[in-house]
């Protein structure tokens, strides 16, 4: 299976979406489609060898919305023959992602359309090369974001063209109107000048412009869902309007077919509610353009050049020159333009885009460094190990954008309500039709047709259909910004459900750099040779405890020969042949497997345990010559962390391979409620399941290859971002900086997000429960209030626009520590909807 993401124009509401999705999902070969209306985006799932991306593209097509494409023109060297040409353009053909490629021999000119989600100009550069040829110009880059941008903007220049044009003849209209029903002297003056019949003409002429110029943009795509027994929001506003101008028109030109009392005209309704209409969808439009403002500011992060010595020379290229292995330079001030390793001179670099970090981090000769981030005082040199979509930030933007077009759980609801919505409000309009006609008060015709198009404009599914996907959009932008990914939006819902995080130690609680701190020798044992044993025999282990031991032994001068033999007995210890001795190194249950006696060091073991060190053993040819003792600092960050997490009401548990003791001891430390102690690799998955007994929801808190397991057998897995690609993978959520603070941040931000969605899926619901029966004139027999369609189309703007400014307002959010150094309040002050 593959998955491609496809920019989609056209869309106004959550019918819409749900109209794509459908016919996306039709497909053979397509697995799953999801359609997110505010990033107007589809995340497709599908098989390749089934169906193609120009399929996907016709679906789109079909359903009557258009898809983003973009166009290269690439100047070819080389090309010598047809045979040449072809060749080319078989293999653009042939990428993911391209839609057609024509090669032209005479222009020596490749022109191809392609999908900017799916593959970039640098990749068509590629491909041409890995064909035998050239592209002789070089340097132009596009941007997947950049050309939906460039769409979006297209969209809301027509849409300010056409809101400007409806307001010039809707406004004078209406304010004809408004002189002919309230201004009896002017009306006089009017009717004396024009007459009424050229007050109908008058009025006929501005109303057609607006309802046939800007309003057509209401009428392709509504006609096209209405046929297809799939109505939108567009069917809606076509249907009211054209009832409203429908109805003007036969009273203008046919006024005999109308009963008596019943001759009157609605241009200026059908007008003024084009006209709102459109106000809305623009200001929409404008805040939807703010939700992803998270997205603009990483891609901004990205530098457009890069400073690489080849050759011995040193030149400034585009970025997408830059390939592996690439000496770059950076100076003071500058971006590093792509990930790397440092490989000569130093300086601090400000990660905090990235990690949301704020103080500097130090880098010299060996260190990695992240493309985006700004180097603020030293120059230095870097070998560049990852470009393009490769590199960290690229990583960072995919995981973002994943996240803002994935649907949460509670999206659900939403979805199931408006598959329902809008064939539910046509058939309260008829039924309002009707009752108006025959139980209505005279002109009863007039009456019905009034009440009907005020349901028809008022009952738009918009604000539903954004509710959720702008707080998740702007929820999980904000989460990048403080270092915490969320890399699916369903991550935003399970988080604040989650009443137990269980946390591994090494790496997650402590900082993952254990120091060798005891060393208590049987009779007879000299520590010199014990160490160099030990060491030599522990030097291809990658555990930490390893590199503690190793690091001693460094320090202390000794030489290490290399082990004859190595064997690594997971969750035990290890085995090992070095300089003919055979060395046994691990726990006390490696030992009791070997059936080694500990009584000698069992009161000190059980010392260094009670004070948080762990107790490891070493025997020599069968016999115990050592206790090991190693200690883990615990992060800074850590006992802030667990205080808040506790704060926030949830239960704290300790998942480890450490010896219970020392387990225990640094949990009484920390004020950890719960500990799992000597669990071994494969048992971390059976100790969150013993915690999601109940039912209880559990978060798991990992950064080490045997993590991954458990961090996918947690409800939500978190993985601390300075870890291993394998558990970052298994996550659900990665903490880029390696603070665990960023843990109770991430519940806070999820709990303002579900609480904001709420609030959001509250009102677009109770604005349509309130509002359809008012406009159905449920008020009329007892308070004699009809809701006007003009004041319909201008409520049902404002629904939209309304949950948007809801959604902006979590761009405020604040982690919880900081609100609480700044306000010096506690931490749950943080948690309420910004």
């Amino acid at each position: 299976m593959a998955t491609i993401q496809l920019g989609i124009e056209g869309m106004t509401c959550a019918s819409c979406s749900a109209r794509v999705e459908r016919a996306l999902g039709k497909r053979p070969g397509v697995d799953s489609a999801s359609v997110n209306l505010a990033t107007e985006r589809a995340t497709v799932i599908y098989d390749p060898g089934a169906i193609s991306p120009h399929h996907l593209l016709d679906a789109i097509d079909e359903a009557g919305y258009r898809s983003v494409t973009t166009e290269a023109s690439l100047a070819i060297g080389g090309m010598t023959c047809a045979n040449c040409s072809a060749r080319v353009e078989r293999a653009l053909a042939g990428t993911d992602g391209v839609i057609d490629a024509s090669v032209n021999l005479a222009t020596e000119r490749a022109t191809v359309r392609y999908l900017p989600g799916s593959v970039g100009r640098a990749e068509l550069v590629r491909v041409v090369e890995g064909a035998g040829y050239q592209v002789i110009e070089g340097g132009a880059t596009d941007d997947p974001v950049e050309v939906e941008r460039a769409a979006r903007e297209r969209a809301l220049a027509g849409l300010r063209r056409d809101l400007i044009v409806a307001a010039a003849f809707a406004t004078p209209l209406v304010l004809i109107t408004m002189l002919h029903m309230f201004v009896p002297a002017a009306d006089a003056w009017l009717m004396n000048t024009v007459g009424m019949r050229g007050f109908l003409l008058a009025s006929f002429a501005l109303a057609t412009v607006v309802q046939f110029g800007p309003g057509l943009r209401f009428y392709r795509p509504g006609w096209k869902s209405l046929f297809a027994s799939s109505p939108d929001m567009n069917s809606l506003v076509m249907i009211g309007t054209s009832a409203a101008y429908g109805y003007s028109l036969v009273a203008t030109f046919l006024p005999g077919v109308l009963p008596a009392g019943t001759v009157n005209v609605y241009y200026e309704a059908s007008a003024a509610i084009i006209t709102l209409i459109l106000l809305g969808k623009y200001l929409e439009a404008v805040a939807k353009g703010r939700t992803s403002e998270a997205i603009k500011k990483l891609m901004g992060l990205q530098p457009k050049t890069a400073r690489v010595i080849r050759d011995g020379v040193e030149a400034e290229l585009p970025v997408a020159e830059v390939r592996p292995g690439d000496a770059v330079v950076v100076r003071p001030g500058e971006k590093i333009p792509v990930d790397g390793r440092v490989t000569d001179g130093s300086s601090f670099v400000d990660e905090s885009m990235i990690t949301g970090e704020p103080i500097p981090a130090r880098k010299s000769e060996g260190d990695e460094v992240v493309g985006g981030t700004i180097n603020k005082s030293g120059a230095f040199r870097f070998d560049a190990t990852r470009i393009g979509a490769d590199t960290v930030l690229a990583q960072i933007i995919r995981m973002v954008e994943e996240a803002q077009g994935s649907k949460p759980r509670i999206q659900a609801l939403a979805d199931r309500v408006v598959s329902l919505f809008v064939p539910a409000v046509m058939a309260i309009a008829a039924a309002t039709f009707a009752l108006w006609m025959f139980l209505g008060p005279e002109p009863a015709l007039t009456f019905a047709l009034v009440n009907t198009v005020a349901v028809l404009i008022i009952a738009c599914p918009c604000a539903m259909g954004l509710a959720t996907p702008t707080s998740i959009m702007v929820g999980t932008g904000k989460g990048a910004e403080m270092g915490v990914l969320f890399r699916k939006g369903d991550a935003l819902q399970g988080l604040q459900e989650a009443r137990v995080v269980a946390l591994d130690k090494t790496g997650t609680l402590t900082e993952g750099r254990p120091a060798l701190t005891d060393l208590e020798l049987a009779g007879g044992a000299h520590r010199s040779e014990v160490l160099r044993l030990v060491a030599a025999a522990k030097r291809r282990s990658e555990h930490p405890v390893a590199e503690a031991i190793v690091r001693a032994a460094h320090d202390g001068g000794l030489e290490l020969p290399e082990p004859d033999r190595f064997e690594a007995v997971t969750g035990f210890g290890i085995d090992a042949v070095v300089a003919g001795r055979r060395l046994q190194v691990g726990a006390d249950r490696f030992m009791v497997q070997l059936g080694i006696d500990l009584a000698a060091f069992a009161e000190r073991a059980v010392e260094l345990a009670d004070a948080g060190r762990t107790p490891l053993y070493a025997a020599v040819d069968g016999d115990l010559v050592a206790l090991i003792g190693v200690a883990d600092p615990v992060k800074p960050s850590t006992p802030t962390a667990i205080r808040q997490l506790h704060e926030l009401g949830l239960e704290v548990a300790m998942i480890t391979g450490d010896n219970a003791r020392t387990a225990h001891a640094i949990a009484r430390e920390l004020g950890i409620d719960s500990v799992e102690a000597e669990v071994l690799p494969d048992g971390k998955v059976d100790a969150v399941k013993r915690l999601q007994r109940d039912g209880r929801k559990v978060a798991f808190v990992g950064d080490g290859i045997n993590d991954a397991p458990a961090l996918a057998q947690a409800d939500v897995g978190l993985a601390i971002g300075t870890g291993t690609d394998i558990a970052i993978e298994a996550a659900d959520v990665v903490l880029m900086a390696g603070d665990l603070r960023g843990v109770p941040n991430a519940i806070a931000l999820s709990k303002a997000t579900l609480t904001n969605i709420r609030q959001n899926l509250f009102w677009a619901f109770i604005y349509n429960v309130v509002l359809i029966p008012v406009a159905a004139g449920v008020l009329y027999p007892a308070f004699g209030v009809l809701l006007s369609p003009i004041l319909a189309a201008a409520a049902m703007g404002l629904s939209s626009v309304f949950v948007l400014s809801n959604a902006l307002r979590l761009r405020s959010f604040r982690p919880a520590l900081e609100a609480r150094e700044a306000t010096g309040t506690p931490s749950d002050a943080a948690l309420a909807p910004a």
